[in-house]
């Protein structure tokens, strides 16, 4: 059984007091009013100069009002400040004119640009380099059997997929790379580096990034005779710095993020002998949000971002010009499978699966993935995902899998087995009806003889086309673009990532919720 998240569901329900009263007081203050109209009724208002004090105490309440209801007007201009260290970028500061009568209570506000940055802005820590970058310079040691250099190079999206040539048309060759699926925290952190709403003033943020390398640190302690400590000794370092920080202090983190490069359970080590590291359940990681390629479903704090894949669009022309592509295409497989076996698993339903495409060979298309050979993508997965219509997404090791952005990025709808592979982890990426992109199976069905083709015939040519479309019209919220500032005018996945957090911190001020 999977460990939970510690961190009790979020009560965002605040427990108001009720006045206490005697006995009597709700009758007294009733009389009391009762005694107050018919004095005024009676007394007071029989006389003419009680009509014109009252009537002056309401033109000084109207003025009042009125005055109040005057908004403060800025100026706002942007000057650009020095570059950064790298991964370095110039960052838009807002300076402030005040133009109101009053200087003191406008110098107490911060403007923003409200098309730009209207949920704030963001303060990336400098953490010491070995929690991030001396990683990567590490990179030989960060496997035990082999380098990770290649896989690293050009900002972590790996090398260049030049086997593509003659699948994908030739001019978006470039904008593929053979990337490796854990490497979400390198592409978050330069990305956040040259973010049009960082800030490096921590007194203008309203939200503030945490650039640690949680799983290129803890990876190479998950094999062979490593301690607790050795997977933990990373992200003890990080939290002690960051807890010294005053933005820190201030908030005990509900306004923090990080990007966390593996799945939730590397970092839930319930106890010394079991896998991965400990860090969410540390002191001080309860309250930060946590961007994680799968989540824990029951933790507010852990949110689910795409897998990256090999797709890294460099403009606006080249998600319209993919998109266009894999419109286009001609599907003559009816379902495929990328995968493999998996010894480990009792009954693996994978088996099953292969069982089932071997079965119809006229209708599924198979790509064998024993070993390592489909690790990072091969143009043999593309191409048969681009001739399919459906793609079959069974769990992976954990319940997501990498290959099922790989098949809507082809243009491909995935056919689930377990909820949790896609409809409860990436709520922010995917459509909000799962019918309208995917179709579900229940994999005790399958397993008790439901024939995966039939369920598939049963659907009309205008209901994959339109679930096809769906899939396409959700393309650009699944990549992550080649340039470190992003896209012209779409926003990639990173860009949904960052503006949910920043929208979630927002509610959290507006609502007070916290606990």
């Amino acid at each position: 059984m999977l460990p939970l998240t510690n961190s009790p569901p979020p009560d965002s329900t605040a427990k108001i007091k009720k006045p206490k009263f005697a006995p009597g007081d709700f009758i007294r203050r009733k009389n009391s009013f009762s005694s107050l109209t018919s004095l005024l009724s009676h007394a007071y208002l029989s006389q003419p100069r009680s009509w014109i004090l009252l009537l002056l105490l309401f033109i000084q309440i109207l003025l009042l009002l009125t005055l109040r209801s005057v908004p403060f007007h800025f100026h706002v201009f942007h000057r650009r400040l020095p570059a950064s260290p790298h991964p370095a970028a110039a960052v838009s500061e807002p300076v402030v004119i005040a133009t109101s009568r009053s200087d003191s209570a406008a110098a107490a506000v911060v403007a923003v640009d409200e098309n730009r940055c209207g949920n704030g802005y963001v303060y990336v820590y400098d953490l010491p380099s070995s929690l991030n970058t001396e990683l990567i310079e590490n990179c030989e040691k960060l496997n035990p059997w082999s380098s990770r250099c290649d896989t690293l190079a050009n900002d972590g999206f790996g090398q260049q997929a030049a086997g593509v040539s003659g699948v994908v048309p030739e001019d978006l060759v470039p904008a593929w790379f053979w990337t490796d699926q854990f490497v979400s925290e390198i592409v978050f952190h330069n990305r956040m580096m040259k973010h049009k709403c960082r800030t490096t003033e921590p007194s203008n943020a309203t939200a503030f990034y945490i650039p640690f390398y949680a799983g290129l640190a803890v990876g190479r302690f998950l094999w062979q005779n490593f301690s607790a400590k050795d997977r933990d000794r990373h992200c003890e370092a990080m939290l002690s710095w960051v807890q010294s920080q005053p933005q820190f202090q201030r908030s005990n983190g509900w306004d923090h993020f990080i990007t966390m490069g593996r799945i939730t359970w590397d970092f839930r080590r319930s106890s010394d002998q079991d896998w991965g590291s400990s860090c969410i359940y540390l002191p001080g990681m309860r309250n930060i949000t946590r961007l994680l390629i799968e989540r824990n479903p029951w933790d507010y704090f852990d949110v689910g971002v795409p897998y990256p894949t090999g797709f890294h669009p460099r403009s606006d022309a080249d998600v319209i010009r993919w998109q266009r592509f894999v419109r286009e295409r001609n599907r003559p497989t009816r379902f495929s499978f990328a995968g493999a076996t998996r010894r480990s698993f009792k009954n693996d339903f994978r088996g099953i699966l292969l069982r089932h495409c071997r079965d119809e060979p006229d209708a599924c298309r198979l790509v064998e993935c024993a070993g390592s050979r489909c690790g990072n993508g091969t143009s043999a997965i593309l191409e048969t995902f681009l001739d399919s219509e459906f793609c079959l997404q069974p769990r992976g090791d954990s319940f997501t899998r990498r290959s099922i952005f790989d098949c809507m990025i082809a243009g491909a709808i995935p056919v689930v087995f377990w909820r949790r592979t896609a409809y409860y982890q990436y709520e922010w990426f995917l459509p909000g009806d799962p019918k309208s992109y995917s179709v579900f199976i229940h994999r005790d069905d399958v397993k008790n003889g439901t024939s995966i083709r039939k369920v598939l015939d049963g659907y009309s040519r205008e209901e994959v086309r339109k679930m096809r479309e769906k899939v396409i019209e959700y393309i650009p919220k699944l990549v992550y673009a080649r340039n470190s500032d992003g896209l012209e005018t779409i926003k990639d996945a990173f860009d949904v990532a960052v503006d949910g957090v920043l929208r979630r911190f927002e509610e959290q001020r507006e609502w007070g919720y916290k606990w």
